[in-house]
């Protein structure tokens, strides 16, 4: 159950220590409590005065009053560390998100990847908090107070001690079944993420085409299977704990009726037997309190084990054997990739495959291919955002690949669904130019056309826009995404991602109008499957299947008659 890998992490084992003292002390606070008990109650029982009580009664309710202290005392100690870790775990998260971007995201999944890093990293600190006190508990409170029984009476202390791995026999049986199935229900949660997050991407697609109604009953669905799996886990745990509880029930009745028959026989006084009798359910009560959070723990450490095997996956070479301090592409400059593959993790066959490309000075090149070619993939590749194999070189500096940071720092990518922000207009359009003027921001706001837009915003500038703020159109994110573009004039390198399939044709006319003078004197690289944006190419790589099987300017492959010119002709409908 413990994931010792949780030790690794600074301060565990002084925590550790500082609980087992802690826990110490409140296994003496218990057989206090029992001692003092069963001797007020058998002075009571013999009749003795009120005041001779007063001393027992007194030091029975500072030990349970300790005991709770202590309890809070626990929970001081091992919340900051928790905390700690959870924190350290997000940063690394959030850091390996980052390092291996797009790929890694469209492994695990959008929806496993947020909420990995929000509710995973959430049930991971509960994990912890639960664990380790439940964990130090069952290891020292029952051996103390079987010591303390076994002085008292050595019969009862023996049974007792026979009958507690029988119990934690029946407990692993029923929790590796209760394991199997929250692993089953995690697991469904992860899908269920991943198809509501997809679904809510979608979600505007989806109403223009008359289809949200039937992916609502999906999502029903969906989450119906999930609620079922969640029950079903839900009804194994209550039974373990409904068994546990019956099992360390019965065995303290066995006890007292011992118990009974010794003080009949005379072979033991009232007020061992009612300490032996008190003291019986606290033997047990740290087993039966592990039990009861084990299934609550049960998703935090499923999280902990995907973070983990996330941040222990590998990374591309760290080496960075491009030195450019400009950062700059200029007119000389150059890139080549020979042999360039790719394939995700999970898939046999490659994304692409055989890639050749030569790349010089300031040129728009279109990328074109059927849906699922590999456009996308290349970009990446090619920006860095994927690290493949081949032979690759920027300015003839062998590179291991584009994942370099003087080739980073000097490109620009415009995705088909830019991100927006929640933070102000300022923040968002100065994202790649940071100390822009305003000035600048406003001239750029005016050139791609969103000034009838910005006009009516409240607080200019200092509008706050993106989720849970003013909401922002598809057309308008595209064109704060190009004035992003529009405001850093250092970066010579474009990679432009279909930035306009979501657009209507009006819409995108506009917009091609306001891109192009944009595109002039730097490197475009221009993923698209829009036939009119190939007539403003300087030369078009055409995609099949993860291969480049023609290039060229459009009159070369419009002479040429091949897969180009069929690929036109399926993309008119002809």
């Amino acid at each position: 159950m413990l994931d010792r890998r949780i030790f690794k992490y600074g301060g565990a084992k002084r925590v550790l220590c500082l609980l087992a003292l802690l826990v110490s002390l409140q296994g003496v606070m218990i057989i206090g409590q029992g001692y003092f008990l069963s001797d007020a109650l058998t002075q009571l029982w013999q009749q003795a005065a009120l005041k001779q009580v007063l001393l027992s009664l007194a030091l029975f309710i500072s030990a349970y009053l300790l005991r709770q202290a202590l309890n809070v005392a626990k929970n001081y100690v091992l919340a900051p560390f928790a905390e700690a870790v959870s924190a350290s775990l997000q940063h690394e998260l959030l850091q390996k998100y980052t390092r291996l971007g797009a790929s890694l995201v469209q492994a695990e999944g959008t929806g496993k990847a947020v909420a990995l890093a929000i509710e995973g990293v959430k049930q991971v600190q509960q994990y912890i908090m639960l664990l380790l006190v439940k964990l130090v508990d069952m290891l020292i409170i029952p051996w103390l107070v079987l010591v303390y029984l076994a002085v008292l009476n050595w019969q009862q202390a023996l049974f007792l001690l026979v009958i507690y791995p029988v119990i934690i026999l029946f407990m692993v049986i029923l929790g590796y079944t209760a394991k199997a199935k929250a692993d089953r229900e995690y697991d469904r949660f992860n899908r269920l993420s991943n198809h509501f997050i997809d679904t809510l991407r979608g979600l505007k697609t989806l109403k223009q085409v008359g289809l949200s109604k039937r992916y609502a009953d999906n999502i029903y669905q969906v989450s119906e299977d999930y609620r079922k799996a969640t029950l079903s886990t839900l009804s194994i745990g209550t039974l373990s704990s409904f068994a546990l509880d019956f099992f360390t029930t019965l065995s303290v009745a066995v006890v007292a009726l011992f118990l009974g028959l010794d003080l009949m026989d005379g072979l033991i006084t009232l007020a061992p037997a009612l300490t032996i009798l008190i003291l019986a359910p606290e033997y047990f009560l740290p087993i039966r309190n592990f039990a009861n959070d084990y299934h609550a723990t049960l998703d935090g450490k499923n999280a902990f084990q995907d973070i983990l095997k996330i941040l222990a996956l590998p990374e591309p070479s760290k080496a960075k054997t491009y030195v450019n301090p400009t950062h700059q592409w200029t007119p000389t400059s150059m890139l080549t990739m020979t042999e360039g593959t790719f394939t995700y993790p999970g898939e046999s066959a490659p994304t692409l495959q055989d890639i050749e490309l030569r790349l010089q000075g300031f040129q728009r090149i279109g990328i074109i291919g059927a849906s699922g070619s590999g456009k996308s993939t290349l970009l990446r590749l090619l920006g860095g955002f994927l690290t493949g194999t081949g032979n690759f070189s920027l300015n003839d500096q062998v590179v291991p690949h584009f994942a370099q940071t003087d080739w980073q720092q000097g490109l620009q990518m415009m995705p088909q669904d830019p991100y927006i922000f929640h933070a102000t207009v300022r923040e968002n359009l100065a994202f790649y130019a940071t100390s822009v003027t305003d000035d600048a921001i406003l001239t750029a706001i005016e050139q791609v056309g969103l000034q009838g837009w910005f006009s009516n915003l409240p607080q200019g500038l200092d509008t706050k826009i993106g989720d849970g703020a003013v909401q922002i159109s598809g057309g308008q994110a595209q064109r704060i995404s190009l004035a992003r573009i529009l405001l850093d004039t250092d970066r010579r390198v474009v990679l432009l991602d279909e930035p306009t399939a979501h657009l209507d044709i009006e819409t995108e006319m506009q917009l091609k109008t306001e891109m192009l003078p944009i595109l002039k004197d730097r490197l475009v690289l221009f993923a698209t499957h829009r036939l009119h944006w190939l007539r403003e190419m300087d030369y078009i790589i055409v995609l099949r299947a993860g291969k480049i099987v023609e290039q060229g300017t459009i009159v070369e492959l419009e002479a040429q008659d091949g897969y180009f010119v069929a690929l036109q002709q399926a993309m008119r409908g002809e």
